[in-house]
């Protein structure tokens, strides 16, 4: 039994096989991770702790930049990834949550309870979508749109993670 799905993915129905090996939807995707049968989002902000760790390990003007790289090109990836899925902001497609926990983790320190704290709000601010996180996500298409709630969810929960770890 495998968490992954088997099946065919988007109105195109590509097969998982045709989104790994397309380099495009492999980082769309998450590294695979977007492929998961349950809580993509979920397993794609997972996902996102391992890169967030490498970046951790740089000065944080190289975090910055990085983490600028991955959100400016992540509407790219994910309009293309839309295009070749054959549907808007499709669940498998996780590379704007990776943009968002990069975010959310931005200016807090690199420990065990920021990261663990980071991945839940992040995840309370994605799944619930307060305002204007759930306008930009109705209203504004392509990849800017499927980027642009996640970047507000990580600024969000980084904003809230700031205070609480130094409060």
């Amino acid at each position: 039994m495998s968490i992954f799905h088997n099946k065919q993915h988007g109105n195109n129905r590509l097969s998982p096989k045709q989104i790994l090996s397309d380099p495009v939807l492999f980082l769309a995707f998450g590294f695979g991770s977007g492929l998961a049968k349950k809580a993509p989002g979920t397993c794609g902000t997972l996902a996102a702790i391992p890169v967030y760790w490498l970046f951790a390990q740089t000065h944080i003007v190289i975090y910055s930049l990085l983490t600028i790289a991955v959100t400016i090109s992540g509407v790219r990836i994910c309009g293309w990834a839309a295009e070749k899925l054959g549907e808007h902001d499709y669940g498998g497609i996780v590379w704007d949550e990776i943009a968002g926990y990069l975010i959310t983790m931005w200016w807090v320190p690199f420990t065990w309870k920021t990261i663990v704290l980071g991945f839940l709000l992040f995840r309370v601010f994605d799944i619930l979508k307060p305002w204007p996180i759930k306008w930009v996500d109705q209203y504004v298409g392509g990849g800017l749109g499927i980027m642009l709630d996640d970047v507000l969810a990580g600024i969000f929960a980084g904003i809230l993670l700031f205070f609480i770890n130094w409060s």
